[in-house]
């Protein structure tokens, strides 16, 4: 298993470099300079001072040569300065916006696993019962509503018209003298909101994928096997067919990492939340060249350890795989 991680590690080298150069070429395609902001809007913005500008970001050198000064500077794990008035290095404005990126994310999908898996198994087991009928057609409503739609109606339904929950933000104005009992309450209060809405599509999405897994796995022989030897339904369902149901589902938690942080692009831009999204955003308005970048670095390694962690997991689910 080791030597597998190790592997797996080092073949991630070469894919990392394939997407810093398709990541560089795609941002530099675009309509836009990041002198715009501060020339187009300056009647006192000269020719001179705009290439005195691309001269200080090393823009006016040719593509290939800029792409080689940001690896060189990304080799030693420097990500360079942000091209924003503040010229703040971008590692340093990352670092303040990544853990929340991360716990609304770690959060969603621990809320995506705890209520699809047994809504799948249920709905297998159950199959065309009542339960498996409700869930369904809450599945599909799922699928159907827009999700930043259904976050500006939650917004409007718990934050306004009934003022249970914060809508904006990831603590109160007066987070620093609020008791300290009352400080995880607070933060409890601003994130549940923005977690349960992430969480919402993949939840409908996995729920049907456990059910059609585990309603595979059931007519599966060595499930009938189980039950003739006498063994308990619940031994039967959650101890052999669910092992086994899981695999899928295991691989498809892994691809889904990009789509959950994508998606903090909206709902940290909904729900006003100093996260990663929301400078990935920003930077792209601004064309922030060095902050996009250094964002998508770190969303595609973190999408590479997702999908490492899904092999892994993978593995210690199917012994078969593990002996091989």
């Amino acid at each position: 298993m080791i030597r597998y991680i190790v592997k797996r590690l080092i073949f991630m080298v070469p894919l990392l470099f394939g997407i810093t150069i398709v990541c560089f070429t795609v941002m530099h395609l675009a309509p836009g300079s990041p002198t715009d902001m501060e020339t187009q809007m300056n009647p006192r913005a000269s020719a001179d001072y705009r290439e005195r500008l691309m001269a200080m970001y090393d823009l006016d050198k040719p593509l290939h040569q800029q792409y080689l000064i940001w690896v060189g500077k990304l080799a030693v794990l420097d990500l360079g300065k942000s091209f924003s008035p503040d010229r703040r290095p971008v590692t340093a404005k990352i670092l303040e916006r990544l853990p929340v990126t991360i716990l609304i994310n770690v959060l969603s999908m621990i809320l995506i696993l705890v209520i699809a898996i047994p809504i799948g198994v249920l709905s297998a087991v159950h199959q065309n019962s009542l339960f498996d009928k409700v869930t369904g057609v809450f599945v599909f409503i799922g699928f159907a509503i827009p999700t930043f739609w259904l976050a500006l109606l939650l917004m409007i339904f718990f934050g306004i018209n009934l003022a249970w929950l914060p809508i904006s933000g990831i603590r109160s104005l007066n987070y620093e003298y609020l008791p300290p009992g009352t400080v995880l309450l607070d933060l409890i209060k601003h994130l549940i909101l923005p977690v349960t809405l992430s969480a919402f599509g993949g939840l409908a999405g996995l729920s049907r994928y456990m059910r059609s897994n585990m309603l595979e796995v059931i007519r599966q022989d060595y499930i009938m096997t189980a039950r003739a030897k006498g063994l308990s339904e619940r031994t039967v369902i959650y101890k052999h067919a669910l092992r086994n149901a899981l695999l899928p589902v295991i691989t498809i938690m892994g691809l889904s990492i990009p789509g959950l942080i994508g998606g903090s692009v909206i709902f940290e831009s909904i729900f006003a939340i100093p996260g990663m999204g929301q400078l990935l955003f920003m930077s792209v308005m601004a064309r922030d060249y060095p902050v996009v970048m250094g964002i998508l670095f770190i969303v595609a390694i973190l999408t590479l350890l997702g999908n490492l962690i899904a092999d892994v997991s993978y593995a210690l689910a199917d012994p078969r795989i593990r002996v091989s």
